[in-house]
């Protein structure tokens, strides 16, 4: 049981990082649907990096790194072009899951290096998580640069008659998420599953994703909706540690990803968009273009 619950904490952490990059992005006005692609590079990079130069620091730094770079990318399409930012967040997935299948087909396998020490059984990474969720609740709630971000994730034309640059708190914003996702895919390479294979992020991204709206914006709700969905995760593989007898693991591996689709069911609800569409950023999704 205690192994079940470590694992289930390491699961989170990588839900939470990811989610917080794209909360940061959102809370901007800025969606990216192409979470899970992002995480895609950040952990075959990271973990090919890892295993041919023997190093973990060089291997989490290209993983954040090609994670802003997707950022950039993604808000060059979204808030330079004023593109669609599904289609474009779309675009990115869809490349990280057909390149990072090239490239690290030939790295298929363990990485080979000793595991990284753990910190009372726990990943470190999972304390890097909490922190993470209190500095983005702070920045966000009780910082200038924080009312800035918010500005503009909910109306970017009076932000900017305010004299707050919308294209670079936006830049921002974006680069900073892609940087987590990316961190957040090379933890799970590096530390959670160090094993390369084909598509083996299996969906997380699109349960990160998922998180923002079920956290209604918010990290702490986030943090609580990444133990949730951690737990339902580790329970998919393991669900006769806790729940013996009870159905087939293949039907409990469907639960998370029915969870999702629930949850994105019941945003779309007028009922939703009625009661809490308050907590929803009013200029998400929508590409700003200056007047004048």
């Amino acid at each position: 049981m205690w192994e079940f619950l470590i694992r289930s904490l390491d699961a989170s952490t990588i839900f939470t990082i990811a989610a917080l990059g794209e909360l940061i992005g959102q809370r901007s006005g800025i969606l990216n649907v192409g979470i899970e692609g992002v995480m895609l590079f950040g952990a075959t990079l990271g973990f090919i990096t890892a295993q041919t130069t023997g190093s973990y620091l060089l291997g989490f730094l290209v993983g954040i790194a090609i994670g802003g770079f997707l950022g950039l990318l993604h808000g060059f399409f979204s808030i330079t072009l004023g593109g669609d930012q599904v289609v474009s967040g779309m675009g990115i997935w869809i490349l990280g899951f057909g390149l990072t299948t090239y490239i690290g087909s030939a790295y298929t396998g363990l990485l080979g290096l000793e595991r990284i020490p753990s910190v009372l059984g726990l990943s470190p990474f999972f304390f890097v998580g909490i922190a993470l969720v209190v500095i983005t609740w702070f920045v966000l709630s009780k910082t200038s640069l924080g009312l800035r971000i918010r500005s503009v994730g909910e109306n970017p034309a009076v932000a900017e008659v305010s004299g707050i640059n919308v294209t670079r708190t936006r830049y921002l914003c974006v680069v900073v998420g892609g940087m987590l996702m990316g961190f957040a895919g090379a933890i799970y390479s590096l530390d959670y599953n160090p094993v390369w294979s084909y598509n083996f992020l299996m969906g997380w991204g699109f349960i990160a994703l998922a998180l923002v709206f079920f956290s209604m914006w918010n990290p702490f709700i986030l943090l609580g909706g990444s133990l949730l969905f951690g737990t339902l995760w580790q329970l998919s593989f393991n669900p006769e540690m806790v729940l013996p007898g009870v159905l087939s693991r293949y039907i409990w591996r469907t639960v998370p990803f029915v969870i999702t689709v629930g949850v994105l069911l019941l945003m779309a609800t007028k009922w939703f968009r009625t009661r809490w569409g308050a907590a929803k950023p009013e200029a998400l999704g929508q590409p700003y273009v200056k007047e004048g």
